[in-house]
């Protein structure tokens, strides 16, 4: 007599109903639905205590019992994406071993499972985006879409035009390569100081920093106070605010999902 959950495989791999297996993967923070793929297909995933291989399987991650290498999905009943605004002076981290104050201490505990999408080095400040969906994370933070950020910087000395021009236009050479800036524009600035304002595309370490560094005017202040389509608007530092289900859509739109 065949194994009762045969049956159900196979429903469920034919029909619309369910989810697909490798989305609830990815949702619950195994990483990439790429990744989940390859963990289904290489035998690490069960489903009612049955081995499940075939990448169209779809469940019912409410009724069902998925493992992974033995231990249990657990899934979220709810996603959370959150915009926080860092102060300067705290790691973009959920926790430090010297007790420095990180993105943990602004949160709470009210989110398990939440983390952010990408850092802002420890002098620098502004949005950072935070989930506890996995695979919006993934592509958030994945170099294929590469989404816009956008940042203030405050720099040391009289930039001109020319060079904000160039930054654009041609970039500079860095030690990781060519790099530039999608937009760069001055909105302020006197004979010791000039704020500029900067879109660029790459997630690079400490990238704006470095780009101003080569061509001599040396970041004194960086916020970011954007991210594809959220705007760090009125948050004040130290804060964060939940974005709306339309917000959320909007940034899966921008990153393919």
């Amino acid at each position: 007599m065949p194994h009762p959950y045969s049956h159900a495989k196979k429903a469920h791999s034919d029909s619309t109903e369910g989810i697909r297996l490798q989305k609830v993967l990815a949702q619950a923070g195994y990483g990439s639905r790429r990744k989940c793929e390859e963990m289904i297909t290489s035998g690490q995933v069960e489903v009612d205590g049955e081995l499940v291989t075939e990448l169209g399987t779809r469940v019912d991650p409410a009724h069902q019992d998925i493992r992974v290498d033995g231990s249990r999905v657990h899934i979220q009943d709810k996603y959370v994406t959150l915009a926080l605004n860092k102060p300067r002076r705290v790691l973009s981290t959920m926790s430090d071993p010297k007790g420095r104050y990180t993105l943990a201490d602004i949160i709470g505990d009210g989110y398990p499972r939440i983390f952010h999408m990408g850092r802002l080095d420890y002098d620098s400040e502004g949005l950072i985006l935070m989930t506890n969906d996995g695979e919006l994370a993934q592509h958030v933070m994945h170099p294929k879409y590469e989404v816009a950020k956008t940042y203030i910087a405050t720099l040391e000395g009289h930039i001109g035009g020319n060079v904000c021009r160039r930054l654009v236009r041609q970039g500079v050479l860095l030690d990781d390569g060519w790099i530039s800036f999608d937009h760069c524009a001055i909105m302020d600035q006197n004979r010791d100081r000039s704020v500029v304002k900067v879109v660029i595309h790459s997630g690079r370490n400490r990238i704006v920093r470095r780009v101003f560094d080569a061509v001599g005017y040396p970041v004194k202040r960086l916020t970011r106070v954007q991210i594809g389509p959220i705007k760090l608007g009125e948050i004040k530092p130290g804060s964060y605010r939940v974005l709306s289900e339309t917000e959320v859509k909007s940034l899966e739109k921008e990153v393919g999902l």
